[in-house]
């Protein structure tokens, strides 16, 4: 409303009285806005100031995720407080956010430093971390000393506690510099390792842990000063002394109920790292678990007007035919469904083998269906596997990166090159949706279609009729000169 106002201030007046009336329309919005955010109550509100990320808060298909993201809802839900998240793009855009008094809290993957303590107040810590120095082993040997540094390039992020860290270290190693780069975070830091810009980085091991399986010539090579631990940042003000008692009530409670330790388990132990399964493993599914499952599935995809075979691929993808397969994220079944795609799917029981694949497919066409018209098959599949693992929202926004690159955005072979780019701040900062594990997602897609093509291969393979053999096969290799020269 407050930029209607203005644009409406400033585009039907005539000068010089337009002039004049503008800047009085924009002091009345300044001191709206200001006005606005000290409705502000901590008491009924928490606001949270955060980075958007693979172990913070991002956007996946079933809607706002991520450790800090899990761990605050749980807490805001304790204390019947409205939440409300606010993504910024560094560190110093989140400590400005509490020295300005413009959030509650910070919940972003922060590690409680002396030189941090001097200016915010600090919840229970809720991880122990270590620093990590990374490399790249496909160009670097991996170095043993701080002394194999000097003179190389090393990255980090401003505002960081790395910095202090280097600074220690600097004390006795004189000659060690580094360059702290505005802006960056994880996902860049390792962009620059993997890319050969940048010798080394330093990143907290949760953090790494989270995203090396997008890094597969990434490693850590040993440890920079001590263990730390992550907390909440809070103002250093009397709203955040009263709200420190709900914080440690909170911390005690959901350590002692194994609440902090599932949500670890769920965003640090599993699924982060996606892995292709071999063809030799596939191939063995196929012949001892596939054959008790396939006149089910046969039966399904042709109500739903699917190739037997995509579906089948989909299935071992999401639960390698284990009908009672359950995540730590909560989807269960043999096509791994949430709860609230069963729901919207009127699916009752997602263990029920016919009920889970007909409850996928039906999604998976409705995905489909929801795809522009001008994305033809069999891009048209591929795009609604993406979505049908990342969100319709996830795939409109690369789509968009793809047409401003110049690629076509309705074609699958463009598009699976931008899919990784969800995942650079770069790139994610301006779309809707935000950050995406668009890298998780090609996998996804990638081993579908493998599967796809081996049932295909093996099918036509088992009905084919095999070509003549020829004689000059059979012959050793010294006679077969003689021949030719017949």
């Amino acid at each position: 409303m407050h930029s209607q106002l203005f644009s409406l201030c400033t585009t039907t007046l005539a000068s010089p009285l337009r002039y004049t009336l503008s800047y009085l329309c924009l002091v009345f919005l300044l001191t709206a806005c200001h006005s606005d955010s000290s409705t502000h109550d901590p008491k009924t509100q928490l606001k949270v100031v955060t980075r958007n990320g693979l172990t913070t808060y991002y956007q996946d298909k079933d809607g706002p995720t991520g450790f800090e993201y899990e761990l605050v809802k749980r807490y805001a839900d304790s204390q019947n407080l409205e939440l409300e998240f606010v993504s910024v793009h560094s560190l110093d855009d989140i400590f400005s956010a509490l020295r300005e008094n413009r959030a509650d809290l910070a919940a972003a993957g922060l590690t409680i430093t002396p030189e941090r303590q001097q200016q915010w107040l600090f919840s229970p810590s809720y991880l122990d971390v270590q620093q990590w120095l990374i490399y790249n082993r496909k160009t670097h040997l991996k170095p043993k000393t701080i002394a194999d540094l000097i003179g190389t390039r090393i990255v980090i992020m401003t505002s960081s506690s790395h910095g202090e860290i280097l600074q220690q270290l600097q004390q006795q190693h004189p000659e060690l510099s580094w360059h702290a780069a505005p802006d960056a975070e994880t996902i860049d830091l390792l962009d620059m390792v993997a890319n050969g810009e940048s010798d080394y980085t330093i990143i907290d091991s949760n953090d790494f842990i989270a995203n090396r399986g997008f890094y597969p010539t990434l490693r850590s090579a040993f440890e920079l000063g001590q263990p730390g631990q992550l907390a909440w940042a809070l103002p250093n003000n009397a709203h955040s002394n009263q709200r420190m008692a709900s914080l440690e009530a909170f911390f005690k409670e959901i350590m002692e109920d194994g609440t902090l330790q599932q949500l670890q388990e769920r965003f640090y132990s599993h699924a982060e790292e996606q892995k292709q399964v071999s063809t030799n493993t596939f191939a063995k599914a196929v012949e001892s678990k596939l054959p008790q499952y396939r006149e089910l599935i046969e039966k399904t995809a042709q109500q739903y007007g699917m190739d037997w075979r995509l579906l089948a691929s989909i299935s071992y993808q999401e639960s390698h035919w284990n009908p009672r397969a359950r995540s730590p994220t909560g989807v269960r079944g043999m096509m791994m469904l949430t709860q609230g795609t069963a729901r919207e799917m009127n699916i009752i029981n997602r263990v029920d083998v016919e009920q889970s694949l007909k409850g996928g497919a039906a999604y998976y066409k409705k995905i489909k269906r929801k795809l522009p018209r001008a994305i033809k098959e069999p891009d048209r599949s591929w795009f609604a596997l993406a979505a049908y693992n990342l969100g319709l929202g996830h795939i409109k926004d690369v789509r968009k990166i793809t047409q401003q690159q110049g690629g076509n955005h309705n074609q699958w072979a463009d598009l699976k090159t931008r899919l990784p780019l969800l995942q650079k701040r770069n790139w994610y900062r301006n779309t809707k949706y935000g950050y995406a594990r668009g890298q998780e997602a090609l996998t996804y897609v990638q081993n579908i279609r493998h599967y796809y093509n081996y049932l295909q291969w093996s099918e036509l393979s088992q009905n084919r009729t095999p070509p003549p053999k020829q004689m000059d096969q059979y012959l050793p290799e010294s006679l077969l000169g003689s021949f030719d020269a017949l």
